[in-house]
């Protein structure tokens, strides 16, 4: 690809493992906007990973809202969902990722994505967009597709398929880099199964890595890190919470977050991991050798489940000192963080079982109120104040389970509750 002269948007290829749309990656978004010249910036999504989906349309919405408020940057949508849109859907799409700064594409379904894109024309789109200028991208199911070869990893995971490859759009190929991507490198969700690398595991990828050409590798990005490649300075950096991996048949070196390395290291790296093939430790031995113990894994797979986990701490040792000021703001702290990742479409079920700390934070917080302090006059009246304001959000959201047990709580703690139509009000239950 050509030079860029001075002055011009710079050329960049952003891969991301995962977390797209959550606060950990912000800050990388934001960096790359600030290097695709002055504002305003034409940014677009491409929403064809995830156009199979019912809720489209919602994730949609949700990534908007996400570049506005946590990025700063408005984007527009370059629709194109499905292999029956017509041709000037399709053409639309295109003439909007040309005319774009910023070109964007997350999760969903890599296989159903290039069914869609094949023959299109995305790829030199993509291409011709790398080399005059301009910043692509790609995340999540999006970069599993950037590769020569692609994991189809709802088949494989979800439906039992055996392990494959499909060809994908290669273009990092164009740049030199003859690779599979493999997203979500480090995760660890699977807990007593092993869900590394994409959610294949060891066995899994070692099958496939069996069937890859000599000279290609795979390039493993760690959840909620983002491999920067800037094609005009020949740079590749690493920036998040986790590393970039490359690995050759078993064999792995690992590039950890604040790492910047020539472009050519990354072929330089594979080339070397190959020729080392027959003085090599065993397979299995070379990987738990460069990879992250899981205990690591499990933290640098994305901060949220480990700020829910501080936030439940924080309560827990309010709770033991009978410090109601401590663990209202442990709950409040816990709901805030819930609601800066609530637009993360790829945090589903991590986002879930915050949600689910938070409720059992509130109900012990009205055991708390039940149960204060024998020094203490009377329940704290923020305690109240918060109890009865999750109880109409969980009578909102028709969780009547809940709401009856915050106000069982208050009840017990002699705070007795009044619901009209312009509210809910309360008064301290005389003693006696």
């Amino acid at each position: 690809m050509s030079g860029t002269e001075a002055g011009a948007v710079p050329r960049i290829l952003a891969l991301m493992g995962s977390g797209e749309t959550a606060p950990t990656m912000a800050k990388v978004h934001r960096m790359l906007v600030g290097r695709a010249g002055p504002p305003p910036i034409p940014a677009v999504l491409l929403d064809t990973p995830y156009g199979f989906q019912e809720n489209a349309d919602e994730l949609t919405a949700r990534a908007a809202d996400y570049f506005r408020e946590n990025v700063g940057m408005p984007i527009e949508v370059a629709t194109f969902r499905s292999t029956e849109a017509d041709a000037v859907t399709r053409a639309t799409a295109l003439a909007r990722i040309g005319a774009a700064r910023y070109v964007f594409a997350g999760p969903g379904s890599p296989s159903y994505a290039l069914s869609v894109w094949a023959g299109t024309g995305l790829t030199e789109a993509l291409a011709a967009k790398l080399d005059r200028g301009g910043i692509v991208v790609f995340a999540s199911a999006a970069s599993l597709t950037l590769g020569a070869a692609t994991v189809p990893v709802y088949e494989i995971y979800k439906v039992g398929e055996p392990p494959r490859w499909l060809p994908g759009l290669d273009l990092l190929g164009r740049i030199g880099l003859d690779v599979a991507v493999i997203p979500h490198y480090d995760n660890a969700e699977g807990g007593s199964h092993d869900t590394r690398f994409c959610y294949l595991g060891e066995r899994r990828l070692e099958r496939l890595e069996a069937e890859l050409p000599p000279g290609r590798f795979v390039l493993g990005i760690d959840s909620h890190t983002a491999l920067v490649l800037d094609l005009a300075a020949g740079t590749a950096a690493v920036h998040g919470v986790g590393g970039v991996t490359v690995r050759v048949a078993g064999r792995s070196e690992r590039f950890p977050a604040g790492t910047t390395i020539p472009l050519a290291a990354l072929r330089e790296t594979a080339a070397r991991l190959a020729g080392a093939e027959g003085a090599a430790a065993p397979a299995g031995a070379a990987v738990a050798a460069s990879d992250p113990a899981p205990a690591a894994r499990e933290t640098a797979s994305g901060s949220l489940p480990a700020e829910v986990d501080a936030f439940a701490a924080a309560f827990d040792a309010a709770e033991a000192a009978h410090d109601a000021p401590a663990a209202i703001a442990a709950v409040l702290g816990l709901e805030e963080l819930l609601v800066a990742w609530s637009r993360d479409s790829a945090g589903g079920a991590a986002w879930d079982r915050g949600r689910d700390q938070l409720r059992a934070l509130i109900v012990r917080l009205g055991s708390l109120a039940a149960a204060p302090d024998p020094e203490a006059a009377a329940v704290p009246g923020p305690i109240v104040e918060l109890l009865i304001e999750r109880r109409a959000a969980a009578r909102a959201a028709k969780e009547w389970a809940l709401g009856d047990r915050i106000r069982d709580a208050l009840v017990a703690a002699g705070v007795d509750l009044h619901d009209t139509p312009a509210g809910t009000t309360w008064e301290r239950r005389p003693a006696g």
